[in-house]
């Protein structure tokens, strides 16, 4: 871990507390990374040091109901703009970029649509596409244990929070050696090659955080990403980047193409030989520079 990494909590206007993640230099434009679903928020040292070494301020937090953060049960996509405004003023901070993995994408694309005022560019990284897209078939292309999630979150919340209260009994106690085997159909080739030592004790350690407290984090997740986000990806007018691999089984490559269709700003990346996994941890300083690009600040 980052040597010089700080934990605070962050108090909400609405009496919420969130737990935040800090690291890099203080002084820097922060940053803000959305993790993925569900992802503990565990310093992932690659884009911590690409953060750094461009001076911006890596910061990261728990979506409500992971880890210390309190649960905000029903609350929305676009919420999460407003407690990165409660961030943003902890550290008296006007403007940052950000980045969202995975089921983190929708949340960093909020920020753009909600905070054009303070949010400088935004990218996506194996982004989720919003549910009922015209045009998109969501689940194609899914492993078979996100299809069987989402099939439950369609049958409601107490089918959600079953399935999920089992999935996460091998989330707790997953470790490095047995993550490919905990992530399943989930994992495809490339992916399964991609998550190897540090990087598979980081998505370990990540998971473990996520579970940590329970499944409410992961569960909300799931019905916010299910229900309209709260804001028109049409109407976005800070420019994002959408990076997706076409071996991807976690969030298809369909969906980076329809992010890339969709929102008037995007810069796409569609590279078909990467997948969900393998794009992060293989590509963080170009994704770091691209942000740093498009937000003008090279």
């Amino acid at each position: 871990m980052p040597s010089d990494e700080v934990w605070q909590m962050v108090a909400t206007p609405d009496g919420r507390s969130l737990e935040v993640l800090l690291a890099g230099p203080p002084t820097g434009i922060p940053l803000v990374h959305h993790g993925g679903t569900p992802v503990g928020p565990v310093p992932f040292a690659p884009l911590v040091k690409a953060a750094g070494d461009r001076g911006l301020r890596f910061v990261t937090y728990s979506r409500p109901g992971y880890g210390r953060s309190d649960v905000c049960h029903g609350r929305s996509v676009a919420a999460a703009a407003d407690d990165v405004v409660a961030i943003l003023e902890a550290l008296q901070a006007d403007e940052f970029v950000t980045v969202g993995w995975s089921g983190g994408g929708p949340h960093a694309l909020a920020c753009a649509a909600v905070l054009p005022d303070r949010c400088r560019s935004a990218a996506t990284i194996a982004g989720v596409a919003p549910y009922r897209a015209r045009g998109l078939d969501w689940l194609a292309g899914q492993g078979e244990e996100n299809v069987e999630e989402f099939e439950a979150a369609a049958r409601g919340e107490k089918v959600l929070t079953e399935w999920l209260t089992e999935a996460a009994e091998d989330m707790a106690e997953v470790s490095a050696d047995d993550v490919v085997a905990v992530l399943g159909d989930l994992m495809s080739d490339v992916d399964k090659a991609a998550l190897t030592g540090d990087y598979a004790e980081w998505t370990a350690a990540s998971f473990r955080k996520a579970v940590s407290t329970g499944v409410a984090g992961w569960r909300d997740d799931d019905i916010a990403l299910m229900r309209p986000w709260g804001f028109d990806l049409s109407d976005i007018k800070r420019p994002v980047a959408i990076w997706q691999g076409g071996q991807d089984r976690m969030v298809p490559f369909a969906h980076g193409e329809w992010l890339a269709e969709n929102i008037p700003t995007a810069r796409s990346h569609l590279l078909t030989d990467d997948g969900h996994l393998s794009i992060g941890v293989g590509r963080i300083t170009q994704i770091v520079d691209d942000l740093i690009e498009l937000a003008g600040l090279g």
